[in-house]
């Protein structure tokens, strides 16, 4: 199994089982969390680098992942990536270098039938 595949999946099951907890504060922080990649007087693209930015400077590499393949998505280039991840290291430090080394891996990944 791909670790995209081990990804998705994983993130679908346990989503699914928070959500069926039917907590209202789980539901409405999953709800603000969509609400906040929207479209708005900023676009969604723009919305997921400033994600992953921040996902690489709070080192936490399943936020690192998702917000990767949105960024996919929404068209970001292998360039725009590499600018990405050097405000991430300049904010973070170093310490971010480990998981510049897990989102590339996982960027070519997504992109290896580009």
């Amino acid at each position: 199994m791909s670790i995209l595949q081990e990804y998705r999946e994983y993130r679908e099951k346990m989503n699914e089982k928070i959500l069926s907890s039917d907590n209202k504060v789980m539901k409405r922080i999953f709800s603000v969390d969509t609400l906040s990649y929207m479209d708005g007087a900023l676009n969604a693209k723009t919305k997921e680098m400033l994600g992953l930015v921040s996902s690489m400077v709070l080192r936490c590499d399943d936020c690192i992942k998702y917000h990767l393949e949105q960024c996919y998505k929404l068209g970001v280039k292998t360039n725009e990536l590499f600018e990405i991840f050097s405000v991430a290291n300049v904010v973070g430090g170093t310490i971010v270098i480990p998981h510049t080394r897990r989102a590339l891996e996982f960027w070519e990944v997504l992109t290896e039938n580009d």
